[in-house]
């Protein structure tokens, strides 16, 4: 066991880790010893190849295939230099006041996090594309929308570059995307943050952390970790957790800390999802372009949000229900395929939580409530009429059955697609705005931390990713993430005055 000691250290490299990491890249200049720690490897950006087996096995935990305790629902969250900034999309939206002042956590505003949100947006170049640069896949969502009354927003998202490989889930190819691996962790390590992957926190003493070094794999991408392969114990003034939804709330569990704080765990929530397709008589451009170019959100009239979106081959695959010569004629036509993601907006559920197993990996329970159900019944109806309206000759829907719906029956869409058809495990469900677990409040009591992610009785202890979140955010988490933790940094650099 190898001793080190740092002033602070980061535990994650995502949008909150990321972030805090360039906050205190003062603190660094100044010769105080700031490290971050990220499981995952580093990628050259050769590495980026493109190839859906081989990228997701590099870039995301358990290959992009975590599951539910249950085995409802698959989790996908990044495990890579950058954390999942560098495995989404790159939309980027300020949260609306109702949902943050719905929190109701003494010492948040939402004017605080839309100030800081601007300001993250200006640093990594979140803009909306020009029409030249949107794709079929994205024109006829809209076109459809127009044609059957729903509002199409044009999604703002954080390219500078691009050049419309459509791989942003498996990693931009172009270093286009600006995530924390392309803006604040090359910043901040340029002015003294050091950065060590393939380092897993796997505990947390008081001002300590206990971390496993390991070697790179034979063959698989990434480079070595900056520390030799071992276990360390990193002593520190200040720990930062950034580890995700899942990780942070998980890494506090297995260190002891659930048994002062019964919220910790508790409090999970995501969007459920799921990929609806619409077979057009013409090929269009949909593998090709920026993949997510508008959104209609209907979180607060029917609890749903639709994305335009473009998965490749193997995961639009393992989207749809059943089997044989429908599914084939199906991704026969991928060519000519238009697709929507529909996402349910959940609430925080008393049993919807982050748990550990024995040996301390992270479990998650969750459970579709009624709510849910009819959320993604309703936005299914809604993307079934949207794919008509845009000329699609037929939709594959995994809500009705059977799951083909035809244009000449597009009047049957609400007697065909009903919530009794969603059985869970049957219809396949993923998710990959994951939060809370460790949400902000005002005591040990009903929370985890107070707004400036500091766990309650352990000042030198704090939170900096999408576990703060009390409740759903019901949009991308991306840049209140960076909002919160730039909130984290301040307060340490506040500290380190004192």
């Amino acid at each position: 066991m190898t001793d080190r000691e740092y002033d602070v250290v980061i535990i994650g490299s995502g949008a909150g880790g990321g972030t805090v990491a360039l906050g205190l890249a003062p603190l660094a200049e100044q010769g105080r010893r700031v490290l971050v720690l990220e499981q995952g490897p580093r990628l050259a950006d050769e590495e980026f190849t493109g190839q859906e087996i081989e990228m997701a096995e590099a870039l995301y935990a358990d290959s992009g295939g975590f599951l539910t305790a249950d085995g409802t629902m698959t989790l996908a969250f990044g495990q890579v230099y950058g954390g999942s900034t560098a495995v989404y999309t790159g939309t980027s939206l300020i949260p609306e006041p109702r949902v943050v002042e719905s929190w109701g956590v003494p010492g948040l505003s939402h004017a605080d996090l839309a100030e800081r949100c601007r300001r993250f947006a200006g640093q990594n170049n979140v803009h909306l594309l020009e029409p030249v640069e949107i794709n079929e896949n994205n024109t006829l969502f809209a076109a459809g929308c127009e044609q059957t009354g729903f509002e199409a927003r044009q999604f703002p998202v954080n390219v500078k570059g691009c050049r419309g490989s459509s791989l942003c889930n498996l990693g931009c190819p172009n270093a286009a995307k600006q995530g924390t691996d392309r803006v604040q962790l090359p910043a901040a390590e340029r002015r003294g943050v050091e950065v060590v992957t393939r380092a897993e926190a796997t505990r947390i003493e008081e001002k300590l952390v206990v971390v496993r070094v390991s070697a790179s794999p034979a063959g698989g991408k990434g480079g070595p970790s900056e520390w030799e392969p071992g276990e360390y114990r990193v002593r520190a003034g200040a720990v930062v957790v950034a580890g995700g939804a899942i990780g942070s709330p998980a890494l506090l569990l297995r260190s002891g800390f659930g048994e002062r704080l019964p919220r910790l765990g508790e409090g999970f929530t995501c969007h459920p999802a799921f990929i609806l397709v619409g077979e057009h008589s013409r090929e269009i451009t949909n593998d090709v372009g920026h993949p997510k170019s508008y959104y209609v959100d209907r979180a607060v009239e029917e609890g749903y949000v639709l994305e335009t979106c473009m998965y490749f081959p193997f995961v639009t695959a393992k989207s749809l229900v059943g089997f044989g010569a429908t599914n084939e004629g199906f991704l026969r036509a991928f060519p000519r395929l238009q697709m929507i993601l529909v996402l349910a907006c959940d609430r925080a559920t008393a049993g919807n939580r982050v748990a550990v197993d024995s040996g301390g990996g992270p479990v998650v329970h969750y459970e579709f409530t009624d709510e849910v159900v009819r959320a993604l019944t309703a936005g299914t109806r809604a993307s079934a009429r949207i794919f008509f309206g845009a000329g699609a000759a037929r939709v594959h829907v995994p809500l009705a059955s059977p799951p083909e719906l035809l244009a000449a029956e597009a009047g049957e869409i609400d007697e065909r697609i009903r919530p009794e058809h969603f059985l869970a495990g049957m219809v396949p469900v993923s998710a990959a705005h994951l939060m809370g677990g460790c949400g902000m409040g005002s005591s040990a009591g009903d929370s985890v931390t107070d707004s400036w992610g500091r766990v309650h009785e352990h000042p030198w202890l704090r939170v900096a990713d999408s576990s703060l979140f009390p409740d759903s955010l019901q949009i991308n988490p991306y840049l209140t993430i960076m909002a919160l933790a730039d909130r984290v940094a301040a307060a340490i650099r506040e500290d380190a005055i004192r």
